[in-house]
């Protein structure tokens, strides 16, 4: 499993929607992303620890070297 980078919200975004996910609603800051019966929240920050894109990412269920790819 490759190290998560520290990524911005909406570089999050753009990387998961290139996955198949779109956006369903925003609520301030927070993002709402769906794909078919899954989804996650990714909150529109500058900058996203390592901790929390591992949390976003257990919620859409995609791997961590999808994800990388997909940036």
């Amino acid at each position: 499993m490759p190290k998560l980078p520290v990524v911005s919200g909406a570089e999050a975004v753009r990387a998961l929607e290139r996955l198949g996910f779109v956006v369903a609603r925003q609520g301030g800051s927070h993002i709402v992303l769906r794909r078919g019966a899954s989804g996650c929240v990714v909150p529109n920050h500058r900058e996203l620890k390592a901790g929390t894109v591992s949390g976003i990412l257990k919620q859409a269920g995609v791997s961590a070297d999808e994800f990388v790819a997909a940036l």
